[in-house]
């Protein structure tokens, strides 16, 4: 056996056992979870007792749209508007695969219609318009749908006169509708723009991650940015910037932390003290 044939049957082995792996990881859901901050393991129940934040060091772990709105916002409150708004492909975009494909595949996976879920619930009793970001759905990339159901949900804040929050988790403007993507940032702007003119208030809850379109356009126009602890925000991704200006960064570049340092967010809260902490402000607008 040549070398060469000895690395392709040994590459093949690699693929199959990770297959099975994989496999049987899907069939077989963990009872317990390794923190990926600090590497600690503990059951699966005890995470989600304790908000999906790591009980040792306090590590807060990614968390998607339902589980956000079960959450924070007062049970049953939750009424979704604006789910009629999905996306299209008017430029038939493929690249390895096409663009419906990945929209289907990920409707599968999340059981949600786009990367956000809009609509109108309370917070200790306190009414606020919201639009939730959920990065499992193709990266919370933002694509004309998002731009548009986050755009309706601010309108009909201004129309009702109530508070808008907006909860942020995406990688940046979808790259798939290319142009038609990068549009949503100014039509979200503008959106940001009519409720300062209309004095009403908005949040902005920024979680991990939050990057790029979004970043640079809704997700940091509040009147109020609040960071969850721990959560990395940005324009451009560290790698990214560091092979730019060929310098190495700080090691909490990014992070909720630094940014409140040097000021570009106003608040960092604990998951814990999220509803606390909106209601305050909420009933300080009032």
């Amino acid at each position: 056996m040549t070398i060469q044939a000895w690395f392709e049957k040994r590459k093949k082995a690699q693929e199959q056992r990770k297959a099975l792996e994989a496999k049987i990881e899907d069939t077989t859901p963990s009872l317990w979870v390794r923190c990926v901050h600090c590497k600690a393991q503990f059951p699966k129940t005890e995470l989600e007792n304790n908000l999906m934040v790591c009980p040792i060091c306090d590590y807060h772990f990614r968390i998607n749209a339902r589980t956000r709105i079960k959450q924070l916002f007062d049970e049953n409150s939750f009424e979704e508007l604006f789910k009629e708004v999905q996306t299209t492909d008017p430029l038939q975009f493929e690249d390895t695969e096409k663009y419906t494909d990945r929209i289907e595949k990920a409707k599968e996976k999340t059981g949600l219609d786009e990367a956000v879920i809009t609509g109108i619930a309370t917070i200790n009793g306190e009414r606020v318009a919201t639009a939730i970001m959920d990065f499992e759905f193709m990266g919370g990339s933002m694509g004309s749908a998002v731009g548009e159901k986050v755009t309706r949900i601010m309108e009909k804040a201004v129309e009702e006169h109530i508070p808008m929050l907006a909860i942020t988790s995406s990688g940046g403007a979808r790259m798939q509708e290319s142009a038609l993507s990068l549009m949503q940032m100014a039509k979200t702007s503008c959106a940001c723009a009519k409720m300062d003119e209309e004095k009403v208030l908005y949040i902005c809850l920024l979680t991990e991650p939050t990057f790029g379109g979004v970043t640079a356009s809704f997700g940091t126009l509040g009147d109020i940015i609040i960071a969850e602890q721990g959560a990395r925000i940005g324009f451009a991704g560290r790698r990214v910037i560091e092979q730019t200006i060929k310098q190495s960064l700080p090691q909490d570049f990014q992070t909720a932390e630094y940014l409140l340092k040097y000021g570009q967010v106003d608040v960092i809260s604990q998951r814990k003290d999220l509803r606390e902490n909106l209601t305050k402000i909420l009933r300080m607008y009032k």
